[in-house]
């Protein structure tokens, strides 16, 4: 690609503006000054702006994260002008699959590759002119600060969150590790596009179910989108129902087990036919016959070649007869029972009571392998027929061919119900969620270690904290293989330690953690990052969390944030923390396209914020990025659209160096003035940072008109309304105005409440109440002087044809003459 040529000034500018030598300058002034260097100690008012940190990608910084980390910089610039103390860090999320696949694509070990990334993503995100406090930078491959992320997984494994169970998991062929359900996109791993299978794998995991409650309720305490509450709500999905036991007939008739079901409808308890076990489900050995146990083992290894998420999204039912029965304990008949695919383990108990009668999936699968079709549930008129669907309403229905309940409503019946069976201690009420306890296990190498230590003699060990960090061993065959360890595991040295408690050789957990949890917690350290004995200062935490505004993309609006408040809450618990929130506010950003498509490699169109700032300077592509559209929703980036951004930022460089000090102000130039602050401010405030520069380039023009001279007090706040958009050249104009600090400490200007009201209002004009047009008129203005203006207005009192009956008037907004 060609170089761009650097931006040469037109020749009517003052003499020495030059992008990029006052933004190197400036660069360098805060650096020299610690203009950006937060006193977390003693600061005023501290306020923590934090945006998500990213994956310091080979490709280095893209205009997506550009986007995201300026919205972010404006926010903060605005607060600390607002007169608070702001805490604007900087990050890597630098570990994971990303980077190992990609250090094994280039043939370059990770640990060499991402020092090279994080290199190139500081010079670039210098380059943007970020309010970044660089004193306390994190990368989550460093060890002084996955130490303390394995400190966090000792924390939940000590109040006993932290387990180890086998579990059937989603496994990538290519990848050779562990997928997320949401990494499963058509029966393919959404990295690379390879068909995922299913395996049992025992796996680390954190008990986050038994938050579940919590983390759905405080979602009406936070400050929050109500798109992103929304999105965690439905993914922790609670739902209200009955654990319901249906004892499992033994060959001669008599019960020693009993398969426990969840159900949100018990009153349909009458009409459930069968039930469906989950082919993972313990049971299914127990209670299958001889005879029907070569069918059931070959269909159980069939449903372990699919996916979880196929599974959950099927159309087509498939299963088969275990050759068991239950009995119904509300009916007291046998039903058989099942196994299927579309029922699974990681959800309520691992089966199901079939109603075909009143649900799709089990009619339609009663209706493939002929199984019984009972009625139980229907409209009053009677209306319905479950031949061919299933009856799914509860509006107005009623239970039908239900023994004692028959004639009760659904809301009734379920209750009624519940309550009979629970005296004989077949039926409780339950809430249940959809959520699942998170697995953090990786079979992978680029990750921190698990630290846990496995003994013949003591079982599992959690590594002493004064042993932390279990470091991450450098090894040259950190490929993957296919048998689901981790490469780790081939490294006797590492792998074999002496046993924390008894001194015996023990085994390390080979496993690393989820980049999640490195993520989960990154907030907790950044201001206590230069501590190395903790993992994070009380006083400072106390005083700094939780976050006052979190910036982030719409794509971890549910695992990141979720995992997030989880951890907290549970340190909140362990009396580590006093709150158990960590972010007050949260607002997501929208996307960026390009000419109206997706940006993409393949396609070529991929912005290169290096391109643009050597072109135009970055001050002019910041203020670009936030003026394509609303921030919560993004924009369509157009390289023709920059130049009319720059020409703004030419106007305000040649009016401050033309203005006119001591000279009377104009008093429409004071009162747009006014206005502007006041329209900045509050539009900053919300993130609508496009209608804040439409609104200062509007004042540029007002006070420009004509190519007036502007007066110097007329100029000098629009400098600070420009400043969190543009800083390095606010700082130099504010110098060249006289300013003796940086902008960001002269304060945010104040508005005159009385200048921000129009002396004028321009109100709708009808005649016999039809609008023929409209009148402009004094604030205040009453009825005789609105009708003198229509009739002033030729085009308008051409339609008062007599003189008027009767004048209908609505101050300030309308006249109606009735004639």
């Amino acid at each position: 690609m060609t170089k761009p040529a650097v931006y040469t000034p037109d020749a009517d500018e003052p003499a020495g503006y030059d992008p990029a030598a006052i933004e190197e300058k400036w660069r360098a002034r805060w650096e020299a000054r610690g203009t950006n260097v937060t006193d977390l100690q003693n600061g005023a008012r501290p306020f923590y702006a934090l945006m998500m940190f990213p994956y310091p990608s080979a490709e280095g910084l893209h205009v997506g994260n550009l986007f995201a980390f300026t919205g972010n910089d404006i926010y903060g610039r605005f607060q600390r002008l607002q007169g608070h103390t702001v805490f604007e860090p900087f990050g890597y999320d630098a570990f994971g699959i990303h980077s190992e696949n990609y250090a094994i694509k280039v043939g370059v070990h990770p640990a060499e590759l991402i020092p090279r990334n994080i290199e190139n993503f500081r010079r670039q995100v210098h380059r943007a002119g970020l309010m970044v406090d660089w004193t306390h930078e994190l990368s989550t491959t460093d060890p002084e600060y996955y130490r303390w992320t394995q400190w966090v997984f000792l924390q939940l494994h000590r109040r006993g969150l932290a387990y180890k169970k086998k579990a059937a998991v989603n496994w990538c062929p290519f990848d050779k590790t562990v997928l997320a359900n949401e990494q499963v996109v058509g029966g393919a791993c959404e990295r690379c596009g390879t068909l995922v299978e299913q395996r049992f794998l025992a796996q680390w995991f954190f008990r986050i179910t038994e938050y579940a409650g919590r983390l759905l309720d405080n979602l009406d305490t936070l400050d929050w989108s109500e798109s992103t509450k929304a999105a965690q709500r439905n993914w922790i999905g609670r739902s209200e129902g009955a654990e319901l036991v249906f004892p499992v007939l033994d060959a001669d008739g008599r019960s020693t087990r009993a398969v426990t079901v969840f159900t949100t409808r018990p009153d349909t308890i009458f009409g459930a036919t069968y039930l469906v076990l989950a082919p993972e489900h313990p049971l299914v050995e127990e209670v299958t016959p001889e005879r029907s146990r070569a069918a059931v083992q070959a269909y159980v290894a069939d449903a372990a070649k699919q996916d979880l998420v196929a599974r959950k999204t099927t159309k087509s039912k498939s299963g088969v007869f275990t050759g068991a029965y239950a009995t119904n304990p509300a009916t007291g008949r046998p039903v058989p029972i099942w196994i299927a695919d579309y029922v699974l383990m990681e959800y309520g108990t691992g089966a199901i009571m079939a109603v075909p009668a009143h649900d799709e999936r089990d009619h339609e699968f009663a209706r493939a392998y002929d199984l019984p079709i009972v009625q139980v549930v229907g409209p009053t008129d009677g209306t319905v027929t479950i031949d061919e669907a299933a009856y799914t309403g509860t509006e107005g229905a009623r239970l039908v061919n239900s023994g004692r309940f028959t004639g009760m409503g659904v809301a009734e019946a379920k209750h009624a119900i519940v309550a009979e069976l629970s005296v004989a201690n077949a039926a409780k009420p339950v809430v249940n969620y959809r959520l699942h306890d998170w697995c953090i296990s990786r079979q992978r190498y680029w990750g921190p270690p698990i630290p846990i230590v496995y003994c013949d003699d003591c079982g599992t060990v959690p590594v002493p904290e004064s042993q932390l960090p279990v470091l991450l061993p450098s090894i040259d065959d950190f490929r993957p293989d296919d048998s689901g360890v981790s490469p780790l595991a081939r490294h006797d040295e590492w792998y074999h330690t002496p046993c924390p408690q008894c001194g015996k050789r023990g085994r390390r957990e080979t496993d690393v953690s989820d980049t999640f949890l490195d993520s989960a917690w990154y907030f907790l350290r950044y201001p206590s990052s230069s501590r190395d004995d903790v993992a994070f200062d009380r006083s400072i935490t106390e005083k700094w969390l939780p976050v006052h505004s979190y910036i982030g993309g719409n794509e971890h609006a549910v695992l990141h944030l979720l995992y997030s408040r989880f951890v907290t809450m549970v340190l909140h618990d362990a009396g580590l923390i006093g709150f158990e929130e960590p972010f007050t506010r949260f607002r997501a950003h929208g996307l960026i396209v390009r000419e109206g498509a997706k940006m993409s490699k393949s396609k070529g169109n991929v912005v290169n914020p290096d391109q643009y700032i050597d072109q135009w300077g970055a001050d002019a592509f910041r203020t670009y990025l936030m003026f394509l559209g609303p921030f919560e929703e993004g924009g369509d980036f157009r390289d023709k659209g920059i130049s009319g951004v720059k020409r703004f930022l030419d106007r305000l460089w040649r009016s401050v160096h033309d203005a006119e000090r001591g000279g009377a102000s104009d008093r429409d130039v004071q009162r747009k003035l006014h206005q502007t602050i006041k329209k900045v401010g509050d539009d900053v405030a919300r993130l609508s940072y496009n209608t804040a520069i439409a609104a200062m380039m509007e004042y540029m023009n007002t006070m420009r008109a004509g190519e007036r001279t502007p007066q110097l007090d007329e100029v000098r706040p629009l400098v600070q309304l420009v400043s969190p958009f543009a800083p390095h050249i606010a700082e130099e104009l504010w110098e060249v105005m006289g300013g003796t600090t940086s902008v960001f400490d002269a304060g945010w200007p104040a508005f005159d409440a009385s200048l921000v009201m129009d002396d004028r209002i321009t109100m709708a004009v009808q005649v016999n109440g039809k609008t023929r047009g409209t009148i402009s008129v004094p604030t205040g203005a009453a009825q005789d002087d609105a009708l003198a203006a229509v009739m002033a207005d030729p085009a308008l009192a051409k339609f008062v044809t007599g003189a008027p009956k009767r004048v209908i008037f609505v101050p300030g907004r309308l006249i109606n003459i009735i004639v």
